[in-house]
């Protein structure tokens, strides 16, 4: 045997060295750390990777000699500018209520079905592209059905770099090693694919684009690009995606549907694609004239520049925070099969790689200036997608954007904020159509024409608090980044808005005189009814947000004293008879329900009028509800309830429903499913493992408040929290060890730990003060760096 004489110990197995086979299995594994990696392409639309620079995204399938890059862009939909209010409609508003308060349920959802709901009854759908087709004609004449086991394909690996926002298939055939590398460029608007191999004159392939849509043709473009183009609906959208090819070396040449390229060493595909929207009211603008301008902007850029620029943009957002929970022995494993395992080992550097997964998706999929990220982000195939992958607002949306400030993505949440000021526009017409009110109302859905009235059906589409928990987004924004121009411009006109409509909007119950919101649904269960919790909760929030706003900004001193009037008199939270909290205004909850909603938990996350600490006893209900409801449910549900286990301080809970979320909910490409496909449950569960690390919603930062015993050692860098705080905390053996605060505002810190806390900055003693037991308080200054250690050490 070979003696090593290196100074550290050998680790024998079956009488054999070991040493460079581990050296070699943990590089590997740091060089997986942040890729999602598989040793076969991908056959089925959740096995491919996704790329996006907010606007425009792409489906990377990595076969060896058929390469298929499925692309959508965000303002690609169905329909056209359209009003969806009913005129008229306020007229049966008193008799809807009226025959609530009878107990006539079916009565009054059969008048609104009639007499209430949006013209026409559903909204919009958001589209698909097209597909770009990549057929490698040097490597195979005919492919194998499998993609891989024709003329010797060997090591082959398909993989996402999350830290970079590149796709790349790596494979040899014969003694070519071939690669390919894809991303979408937000700073240049395109998506680009390089294609290289490691022996000149061997790269060769022919490109063409298709759509699923029976209007679209392609056609050559002035000698060089190629044209898809067509229109979505008589009268609606027209869209174009323009490829141009650059080689290095050999031959390119554009036919009528297609690129041919011969005998390269490398070669670079730029696709640019756009749509004839300007805006939900006007659909005039020239998508050949948009997608000529992208790339005449690039022209004669080298990949290496491309690439150097998106990098540069990508990581200045992607590398604020960073998560390690510990070591898997698994992480050398493909992401596939780890996924398949989760259930059976630990494998914490999965749970951090599926964080940093939700925070990849919010940069790609929500941009500032461009759409929100709907149901499915920005990745859609489906002409019919479920639900229309449109903008769900009565859970689904928000969750998307939870993450935006806790994990240090503050301008990702804009695109969120241009939707709400647009929806207020059509909103104002629904409230006076159907309500009659002053200010602005939306209700569970809304899409790229921005509709606002109740659709699909009376049992669940009448659901009134849509925008007022949208506005919820603008005050949480408001609290992290203590924008004061953006809560006066912006937040503060939307707010009062949404306000105003409910000062109009409530009224008494006449059996027990609390002002109540009806008709109204407890989203998506129990039908047309009066007097919801959830949406009392939310209006309550609404109030008290709006009101202080107002404070800070020193306007409208009688709009707040009336909204502090009006908030006591809204119907309050409830226990019932089982002790859960009570969905409804009577005391009816089936503890064998376990419908995928939780809406009466909003008060516990997202909002924070009930907290363990603060509220003991409506918490303890909360858990009860939960009991009742189960761990299971759609990925969605399991991503709220991973955020509602942390706030009621069950890190271990938590953490069941986060590993049963991946065994179960997860597909092989780490998307959410509902099923199917849904996007916010990544992001829900993103914003899940934040909160069980950090929470800030009670008025102070509270370190480790939900901490599972499966995650002993730990640290993560770069979280938020509100006034204005950034948070790295490092912990070991269960236990905090050590946490930095920055201050970016210069707020006084109040911090909430389990154990005694002492305050340094460069190195020198701050005075705290203890506020209660486990809270200390000190003041900061702007972008002062303050150290935080257990008192014992």
């Amino acid at each position: 045997m070979k003696r090593w004489s290196i100074p550290f110990c050998l680790i024998w197995i079956g009488g054999v060295v070991t040493v460079a086979q581990g050296a070699a299995k943990e590089a590997h594994k740091r060089s997986n750390a942040m890729k999602l990696w598989y040793e076969q392409p991908a056959r089925q639309w959740v096995e491919a990777l996704p790329i996006g620079n907010g606007r425009l995204g792409g489906m990377v399938f990595g076969g060896v000699f058929e390469e298929r890059v499925q692309f959508n862009e965000d303002t690609l939909w169905t329909g056209k500018p359209h009003e969806y209010h009913r005129e008229g409609a306020v007229k049966f508003l008193p008799i809807l209520r009226q025959l609530l308060w009878e107990g006539k349920r079916q009565e009054a959802e059969e008048l609104a079905m009639r007499e209430f709901m949006s013209v026409p009854l559903r909204q919009k759908a958001y589209q698909p592209f097209g597909d770009l087709r990549l057929r490698f004609v040097a490597q195979a004449s005919s492919p194998p059905a499998d993609g891989m086991t024709a003329l010797q394909v060997t090591d082959y690996r398909r993989e996402l770099d999350l830290d970079a926002a590149v796709a790349r298939v790596r494979y040899r055939v014969g003694d070519v090693t071939y690669e390919r590398q894809v991303f979408a460029s937000h700073p240049n608007q395109v998506i680009v694919v390089r294609i290289s191999a490691d022996k000149r004159g061997r790269v060769g392939f022919t490109a063409q684009m298709d759509s699923p849509h029976p209007s679209a043709r392609c056609r050559a473009v002035n000698g060089e690009q190629l044209a898809l183009f067509g229109r979505v609906q008589e009268d609606g959208l027209t869209f174009e995606a323009r490829l141009r090819v650059v080689a290095d070396g050999g031959r390119v040449v554009v036919q009528d549907d297609k690129v041919v390229v011969e005998n390269a060493d490398a070669a670079m595909l730029l696709l640019a694609a756009a749509t004839s929207f300007k805006n939900f009211r006007d659909i005039s603008a020239d998508p050949a004239q948009r997608c000529e301008a992208t790339l005449q902007a690039i022209r004669g850029k080298k990949f290496d520049a491309l690439l150097k620029a998106h990098l540069a943009d990508h990581r200045r957002l992607f590398r604020r925070v960073s998560l390690d929970l510990g070591s898997s022995d698994a992480a050398h494993e493909p992401t596939d099969r780890r996924l398949q395992a989760v259930r059976q080992r630990d494998d914490p550097e999965l749970v951090a790689l599926y964080f940093q997964f939700g925070r990849y998706l919010l940069i790609a999929s929500s941009r500032p200036g461009d759409q929100p990220a709907n149901l499915q982000g920005i990745w859609n195939d489906q002409l019919n997608p479920p639900w229309d992958s449109k903008w769900t607002v009565n859970i689904n949306t928000e969750m998307n954007y939870w993450l935006a400030e806790t994990t240090n993505l503050s301008e990702c949440h804009e695109p969120l904020f241009d939707l709400i000021s647009e929806v207020a526009i059509t909103g104002r017409k629904t409230a006076q159509a159907h309500y009659g009110c002053r200010g602005w109302v939306l209700h569970h859905n809304t899409d790229l024409w921005r509709g606002t009235a109740p659709i699909n059906h009376a049992d669940h589409g009448i659901w009134v608090t849509g925008g007022a928990w949208l506005c919820w987004h603008l005050w949480e924004h408001y609290l992290f980044t203590g924008d004061r121009k953006f809560l006066a411009q912006r937040a503060y006109p939307l707010m009062k808005e949404a306000a105003t409509f409910f000062v109009d909007f409530l009224v008494p119950d006449p059996k027990t005189g609390w002002l109540i919101s009806t008709p109204s649904n407890s989203p998506e269960q129990g039908g047309l009814v009066a007097g919801p919790t959830m949406d009392h909760q939310i209006i309550r929030a609404l109030f008290a947000s709006t009101r202080e706003a107002a404070n800070i900004l020193g306007v409208d001193a009688e709009l707040a004293a009336q909204l502090a009037e009006l908030a006591p008199r809204i119907a309050p939270n409830q226990i019932g008879r089982y002790g859960q909290l009570q969905e409804w205004l009577e005391d009816k909850d089936d503890p064998q329900n376990t419908h995928r909603h939780v809406s009466h938990l909003w008060g516990l996350h997202p909002g924070n009028e009930i907290t363990p600490l603060r509220t003991p006893l409506l918490a303890e209900a909360c858990k009860v509800t939960l009991r009742h409801r189960g761990d299971g449910g759609t990925g969605w549900s399991k991503a709220w309830k991973i955020n509602l286990w942390a706030r009621l301080l069950d890190g271990d809970h938590a953490h069941k429903l986060l590993i049963e979320a991946l065994a179960d909910n997860t597909y092989p490409n780490l998307f959410d499913a509902h099923p199917p496909f849904q996007i916010d449950g990544n992001f829900g569960g993103t914003a899940g493992i934040a909160e069980m690390l950090l929470q800030s919603h009670a008025g102070e930062i509270h370190l480790l408040p939900a901490l599972p015993k499966a995650w002993l050692n730990g640290s993560v860098k770069g979280l938020r929290a509100r006034g204005g705080f950034e948070v790295d905390i490092v912990w070991k053996n269960g236990q905090l060890h050590a946490a930095t605060l920055k201050s970016l505002l210069g707020n006084p810190a109040r911090v909430r730990a389990a154990v005694p806390l002492t305050v340094t900055r460069n190195k020198k003693a701050i005075q705290t003060q203890t506020i209660e037991p486990s809270v200390i308080g000190f003041n900061t200054t702007v972008g002062g760096v303050y150290q935080l250690q257990p008192s014992a050490r």
